[in-house]
């Protein structure tokens, strides 16, 4: 797989499809402890008929690197494109490749075509309670910190081995990018800039989210301008619990004209 040097960090990726091929190309960005494999339905799809690129950012899956802030994960995209000479695209974000997204929609509205945010949300709001949960989990340990936060991130009933299979991948991701990047999606707040963004956005989100609830998708998509919202009867992992429901929702939304 190539690998571009960016800020001390090796970012693997892949750019696929026909650069003559039919829009702008769709930038795929994944989550938190996940890696660029999240988006293999959508690529396997878009890829023979448009140009797609993909990458795990830094410190994840195939890419080293530190932890960063939302704002510097979103230079890293940006880095790869501009070395990739893509000019306007289409972000396509989950969870906090969603906040990636929305980060690079306000900092560079000339470059995005349009926005896909899939299970992501503008503002980390809790309850107090939640908020004191949330931080207690910090002070367990690493691995069970991470399995109890992807276990609750699929809909009941998802098959268990392929849960604990996810678990195993998140937790092979170093403790250090684990820990800045969940201190970075906490931070996040950018819910009152987000009707500053007038680009064409779909918001998809899994009505058994409980990481990021439904809730609050809501109450992000009435501050967009121009927004669709889908909502879909999964979890947190929608790219991976209804891969097909989400690349026909993508695929109605890019190729759609008006």
């Amino acid at each position: 797989m190539p690998q571009l040097a960016v800020d001390g960090a090796g970012l693997t990726y892949d750019d696929e499809g026909p650069r003559d091929g039919d829009g702008v190309p769709l930038v795929f960005i994944h989550g938190w402890t996940a890696n660029r494999h999240r988006w293999d339905h959508q690529m396997a799809h878009f890829a023979p008929k448009r140009r797609v690129i993909r990458l795990d950012l830094r410190g994840h899956g195939e890419s080293d690197g530190s932890g960063r802030t939302i704002d510097e994960l979103a230079g890293d995209v940006l880095a790869l494109l501009d070395h990739l000479e893509v000019d306007r695209f289409t972000a396509i974000g989950h969870s906090m490749g969603g906040m990636i997204a929305q980060t690079l929609a306000l900092g560079h509205p000339e470059r995005i075509e349009r926005l896909v945010l899939v299970n992501s949300i503008s503002r980390m709001t809790y309850s107090r309670g939640r908020g004191l949960l949330m931080a207690a989990s910090t002070l367990v340990p690493f691995k069970l910190f991470v399995a109890t936060n992807i276990q609750r991130a699929f809909a009941p009933g998802y098959p268990r081995e392929e849960v604990r299979a996810y678990i195993r991948a998140s937790s092979a991701t170093p403790r250090e990018v684990v820990m800045t990047c969940y201190a970075a999606m906490r931070s996040f707040d950018i819910l009152d800039r987000v009707g500053e963004i007038r680009t064409p956005t779909l918001l998809v989100h899994g009505y058994h989210d409980i990481q990021l609830p439904v809730a609050q998708m809501l109450r992000m998509a009435k501050a967009y301008p121009d927004a669709v919202v889908r909502i879909v009867d999964a979890g947190h992992e929608l790219p991976l619990e209804k891969p097909a429901e989400l690349t026909a929702a993508l695929d109605r939304f890019v190729t759609d004209r008006a």
